[in-house]
């Protein structure tokens, strides 16, 4: 072999030594972002997307606008570890299957379904979408992933009659219902119950539209009330339509599920509101932390979801005093709102001398009391 074979062969071994190390050292460098990515912090979990099916709008100042308010709250509690969202006007038909569906589709893993009617339209969506959580208001069917919600309004009728009792001339009482259901009878007789006890001769009148939020319609039903007798309103209906009918009528009504006042400041009594806040706090932070479950829930002035509010300044002290001391036994558990002896319009015993109501009883209510007029439809 010649010098100058030998000197190429060295130069080629000495070139092939010099990439080898340049190699070495590229493959060092490209370890360390490597490395940093492993002392990275971990990702921040994605929120919890949460969604509200409304019945009715949220401007309709009772009944959504209250559950709306308890969204909002969820969302100061728990800051970006929920994304809310909602659907309002849903009917109670349908329709109802197809918008909830639509949430879980989008990605919502909390749907809350907030009216009577949706029960069927939710259990039915639950069946089949096994990974998202449903909660339904007022409802009494239940799956493994679907649960019930609900709020003792009818503590809330009760402090209302109280006071009504009281302010009423005539001795004569309105109620425009909505839609003859156990919740909606449990309220009127409730009232009427209240009102009993402060004035045993007060008869109760019901106006029924068959709909949560029907403004003429809950208007017609007032003025038809005012003009048969009746003085004092409350109502199971979701917008303000009552109370500004007795305000341009002149005569007295009560704010119901929100804080009316300001729709009828002459003739409001008092607002027997719901505050959604605290069960929807709980619920979105048992879903957080893993350790929702199906249940059942029926809160009422001792869990803080039911109370009166902005009680009219003309309202008798010693009513006044009265409801406070109502509410401290529902708190407590020393006062029973439905305890016997009760009789119904026919004057037949439905609940026996010192027998307190089980929520078994006050969930099937579908009689009036004595005192309440007409009848119930379709019985």
């Amino acid at each position: 072999m010649t010098d100058i074979s030998k000197r190429a062969i060295f130069k080629m071994v000495a070139l092939t030594a010099v990439a080898a190390a340049a190699l070495v050292g590229c493959g060092k460098k490209e370890e360390a972002p490597k490395a940093e990515a492993q002392a990275a912090a971990p990702a921040k979990p994605e929120p919890l997307k949460i969604a509200f099916a409304y019945v009715g709008p949220v401007g309709d100042g009772g009944w959504t606008f209250a559950h709306d308010n308890g969204r909002k709250e969820v969302e100061k509690a728990f800051g970006d570890k929920v994304v809310t969202s909602f659907v309002e006007k849903v009917p109670e038909s349908a329709d109802a299957e197809r918008v909830i569906r639509d949430m879980a589709a989008q990605g919502n893993k909390l749907i809350f379904g907030t009216t009577f009617g949706y029960m069927e339209p939710m259990l039915k969506v639950a069946a089949d979408i096994k990974d998202v959580k449903f909660e339904h208001a007022t409802g009494y069917k239940t799956a493994e992933n679907l649960r019930t919600y609900d709020s003792r309004t009818y503590e809330g009728a009760y402090m209302a009659g109280v006071i009504a009792g009281k302010m009423t001339k005539t001795n004569t009482l309105g109620v425009v219902g909505s839609i003859p259901i156990p919740e909606v009878v449990r309220n009127i007789n409730s009232f009427t119950m209240g009102a009993q006890s402060v004035n045993p001769k007060i008869k109760t009148k019901v106006v029924w539209v068959n709909e949560w939020f029907n403004p003429p319609k809950e208007t017609e039903a007032a003025t038809s009330l005012i003009n048969g007798g009746a003085d004092v309103l409350m109502q199971n209906t979701d917008s303000s339509a009552v109370l500004q009918t007795a305000e341009k009528m002149g005569k007295r009504a009560f704010g119901w599920d929100s804080d009316m006042t300001a729709y009828g400041p002459k003739a409001h009594l008092g607002s027997a509101v719901i505050n959604w806040g605290p069960y929807y706090v709980k619920a979105v932070g048992e879903a957080l932390d893993g350790k929702w479950s199906t249940s059942q829930s029926w809160w009422g002035v001792k869990e803080g979801a039911i109370d009166m509010v902005n009680v009219a300044a003309d309202v008798p002290e010693d009513t006044k005093k009265r409801i406070e001391e109502i509410k401290a036994g529902l708190k407590d558990g020393s006062f029973s709102i439905w305890k016997g002896p009760i009789v119904d319009q026919a004057g037949k015993q439905v609940l026996a001398k010192d027998t307190v109501a089980d929520d078994k009883f006050l969930g099937g209510v579908m009689f009036y009391v004595k005192g309440v007029e007409g009848k119930i439809p379709g019985k």
